[in-house]
């Protein structure tokens, strides 16, 4: 996946992933959506890259691929400069600075890359 791509081209592709995790263990979509607790449709929907999340997690605990989900969006550290701001406070909003937003998030790992910057 590239940044280039657009979200549903994306979505696209991590549905061909999912229906390729399910072939690989053998499952029919309805086998998945029993496991799961949701409608076939919703595994064929998911499998087209149309999924709600909550619907998109519980197929990869069917499928036992929850594990997954660590290496999909890895929990975020607070960055030093952050935990400063915050005094204690956890943060529950962002600033709206798009350029300062930008320049934290282009590492690719929420904005800590463990050095404080000077600027």
């Amino acid at each position: 996946m590239h940044r280039e791509q657009s979200a549903s081209a994306i979505a696209e592709e991590l549905g061909e992933r999912l229906k390729q995790a399910r072939l690989n263990c053998d499952l029919t979509q309805t086998e998945v959506a029993e496991r799961a607790g949701i409608a076939r449709k919703t595994v064929l929907n998911a499998e087209k890259g149309s999924a709600q999340l909550e619907n998109f997690v519980a197929i990869l605990l069917a499928l036992d691929l929850a594990e997954q989900l660590d290496l999909f969006l890895p929990k975020q550290p607070i960055s030093p400069l952050q935990l400063a701001k915050l005094q204690g406070k956890k943060r529950k909003r962002a600033s709206g600075n798009v350029k300062a937003s930008r320049r934290i998030c282009q590492n690719g790992n929420g904005g800590y890359s463990g050095h404080v910057s000077t600027r």
